[in-house]
Order: C-alpha cells, then structure tokens, then sequence
C-alpha cells in the first residue's frame, strides 16, 4: 500500500478542474511543464537561500505539485490528448522535480550530503526501472513501498518539521530517516524488477496455451 494507491481517489476531486481547463484549452503537456517549472523555481530558491524557514514552502509545492501530475494524466486518458511527446515530458518531468526540490536538503543536512545524495540516485533508478519495465512488455511499475507521492510525502514532512524546529536539523533522528529511506527505496528497486519480472512471465505462460 502506498499513497499511489490513494490516486483515483485524488483524481475525483480534480475532474472539475480538470474539466475547467480543457473547457479553457489548456493541454497536458502545458501543465507537465509548468508542474516541472514550479519545481525548478522552487528548488533554485532553496539552492540560493537554504535558510530552514524557507523549507515550509515544500510541502505546498509538492501538493501542488503531485496535483498538477494528475491533472496532466487525466487531461491526456480522459480527453483524449495522449502524445510520445507527453509521456517523454512527463518522465523527464519527474526526474527533474525530484533532483530540484530534493537536491537543496544537502545544504540542510550537510553532514547527511552522502545519503541524501544516494537517496536521489535511488529514487531515479525506481522510475528508470519502472520506465524500462514498460519498454520490456511489461506495464510502467509504480510499485512501492517508496514511489514518487511517497518521497514528496516523507520530504514535505521534514520540510515542515525543519522549519518550524530548526534547531532538530543537526538530530541523529533524520540521518536515521535518511538511512530508512534508502533501504525502503532500495527495496522499491527490487520490487519493480520483480513485479515487471512476474508480470512478463505471467503473459508468457498466457501465450504458452
């Protein structure tokens, strides 16, 4: 179970927005770009001026942002403007958020710099083994425990907790977070190649009949 698992949910209440947005032809491809721009706005201005007051804005950006993911989504499946193009944005789109909006904790944590350095390469290779399973024949995984609505939750948390107590930044307490976290996501790694693994063997034994 992870908060993926909560996403059709999160889509009944955006279909009035979405619908709203078609009606005034905006594409999906447009709110992928903006969703990424936000990201890069945001995480420069953390980059600049890493100050833990500023980290309160992460949680709202990373709302606002995994909303905008699935308004795009939904503008694509729904109202039929699914594109090569879309998908690659939507892909790229991802990995650069995660790498912007992450990326500003190693000023944060400076004595963390190695695993939360780590934890990005992780969570790349979660969505870079999702995409490859897709290319494989198998679908795009978003498998758990750690998937991308995940990281935003646990990193909008700390965000949150940083700058309301910013005198817990040097805690033991979050190197153990930051070590849980790659273990989690190396799991996540795991577990997609396994998933697209049993997947692909299961269509092969449906053909076999």
């Amino acid at each position: 179970m992870t908060i993926y698992d909560l996403k059709p949910k999160f889509q009944n209440l955006l279909r009035p927005i979405v619908q709203k947005l078609y009606d005034s032809n905006v594409t999906a491809n447009q709110v992928t770009v903006t969703a990424m721009l936000l990201s890069i706005i945001v995480g420069t201005l953390l980059l600049l001026f890493p100050s833990p007051q500023l980290f309160i804005l992460l949680p709202f950006i990373l709302f606002i942002r995994m909303a905008l993911n699935a308004i795009d989504g939904m503008l694509a499946r729904e109202h039929d403007q699914k594109s090569d193009l879309g998908a690659i944005l939507n892909e790229i789109g991802d990995v650069i958020s995660d790498i912007a909006l992450y990326l500003p904790f190693i000023l944060l944590f400076p004595h963390d710099f190695w695993l939360i350095l780590l934890i990005l390469v992780l969570a790349l290779f979660t969505e870079f083994i999702g995409v490859i399973a897709q290319a494989i024949g198998a679908s795009r995984r978003y498998d758990g425990p750690i998937g991308k609505s995940d990281r935003a939750f646990v990193f909008g948390a700390i965000g949150l907790i940083v700058s309301i107590f910013p005198q817990w930044i040097t805690s033991y307490w979050f190197t153990l977070i930051f070590i849980f976290l790659s273990l989690l996501l190396f799991y996540t790694c795991f577990n997609r190649i396994r998933r697209a693994l049993i997947e692909l063997n299961a269509k092969t034994d449906d053909h076999s009949y």
